[in-house]
């Protein structure tokens, strides 16, 4: 009797068993069945990028290298623009061929530096997509994938817009620089109708002209911004020869550091007093 106990308890324990086994069994697979194709999809999609990545090929300089260039700390990697511009009589001239900032491509850009005393990253601002335009002698060129392309760093660059040209609407200057509009005598435009600059003829005078774009500010070494001594409509002096010269829809403005503004004052303020005087002049010739 006791044997034909414990055979029916092992039946039973061998029934409940193979119930639930088949009771997971129909829930793994209505839980399985309608995600199976896109993580079939997924992983074929994983194996095709392993795949192309792999049979890819990068040449540096002429010459075949493992990988895709990786820019560390605030370096960047830029692919020159070569625009065109022409003149009045039709003839396109490379920008190459003046003397002005470059402009190029954001290939590729390190994460940022690490300040060497407080250890804190300052962020990179320039990011892959950007266009840039950065110092004509600043950096190293080098031929990337049969591109020329120049290495240089955060620090390099005036300023970055997105899109392909530069528009007064779309551009921003990099940290502590700030755009300025130049004055413009129209008594200097010469015989052939080129207008001169008023600060080309008054080297001995400190440049001039209204504040139109500003930056974040100056980086501290905490990695905060210090905010900018100027806002725009401001009108500002700065130093000779300090600000990097960029034409923009036409006109001539400056790339300036904050640090190499002299003073400034608000533009507003100062036409309202140069019209009270020239009102008081009038009244005192009547």
């Amino acid at each position: 009797r006791k044997r034909n106990h414990t055979k029916f308890e092992v039946s039973n324990m061998i029934a409940k068993t193979a119930a639930s086994m088949m009771m997971l069994c129909a829930s793994g697979a209505a839980a399985w069945a309608p995600t199976a194709p896109a993580q079939l999809v997924q992983q074929r999609h994983s194996a095709t990028a392993l795949f192309s990545s792999a049979t890819e090929k990068y040449t540096m300089d002429g010459q075949e290298i493992r990988g895709p260039l990786t820019p560390l700390g605030n370096l960047v990697l830029v692919k020159v623009k070569d625009t065109l511009t022409a003149t009045d009589g039709g003839v396109l001239l490379p920008d190459q061929s003046k003397e002005r900032p470059t402009e190029g491509l954001v290939i590729a850009s390190g994460p940022g530096k690490i300040h060497p005393f407080t250890a804190v990253r300052i962020h990179n601002p320039i990011k892959e997509g950007m266009s840039v335009l950065y110092g004509k002698f600043d950096g190293r060129s080098i031929e990337y994938n049969d591109d020329s392309c120049q290495m240089i760093r955060d620090d390099d660059c005036l300023l970055y817009y997105e899109g392909v040209t530069m528009k007064l609407d779309n551009v921003y200057p990099v940290r502590d620089y700030v755009l300025v509009e130049l004055d413009v005598d129209e008594s200097l435009e010469t015989n052939s109708g080129v207008v001169i600059s008023q600060q080309v003829v008054a080297n001995n005078n400190p440049c001039e002209g209204v504040v139109v774009k500003i930056g974040e500010g100056r980086m501290a070494s905490n990695g905060e911004f210090t905010k900018s001594p100027v806002q725009p409509g401001d009108r500002v002096k700065f130093r000779d020869y300090a600000g990097s010269e960029v034409k923009i829809e036409g006109k001539e403005y400056s790339l300036v550091k904050m640090v190499n503004i002299l003073s400034s004052f608000n533009a507003e303020v100062a036409e309202a007093a140069l019209a009270e005087a020239a009102a008081g002049a009038e009244d005192d010739e009547s």
